[in-house]
């Protein structure tokens, strides 16, 4: 699927604004990004493909010390990987609204096996 990415990025943009106000209020020190796709680390599978990553402490494992002068937590979202998969755009702005939920979803601690559970995975 063929996307320029300025549209690409008002699908992440919307899927964003879609965040209920009460969780994006809760949302503490994490910023957003949109990349080509995932380079796996070593070690990793090198055809690891990923369509979205969170890196970071999430909001339940944080105490005192973490305040203190940490970096910001980063979701990426990986425009090809996503790209790639799909064949329509109605099917991309799907993909992107699932992948963001699944990412933001992390940075409130929710690990991939609940998030299978609830259909977000």
């Amino acid at each position: 699927m063929q996307m320029p990415e300025e549209e690409f990025e008002a699908a992440v943009d919307d899927a964003i604004d879609r965040i209920p106000e009460d969780l994006a209020q809760a949302m503490d020190n994490v910023a957003i990004f949109i990349e080509d796709r995932y380079v796996p680390v070593a070690g990793e599978d090198p055809e690891t493909v990923l369509l979205g990553v969170y890196e970071g402490t999430p909001l339940t494992e944080r105490d005192g010390w973490w305040d203190a002068g940490s970096l910001p937590d980063r979701i990426v979202i990986f425009r090809e990987s996503i790209l790639e998969m799909c064949e329509t755009r109605e099917e991309v702005v799907s993909e992107v609204l699932i992948t963001v939920v699944h990412e933001v979803a992390h940075h409130f601690g929710i690990d991939d096996a609940r998030l299978h559970e609830l259909g977000w995975g």
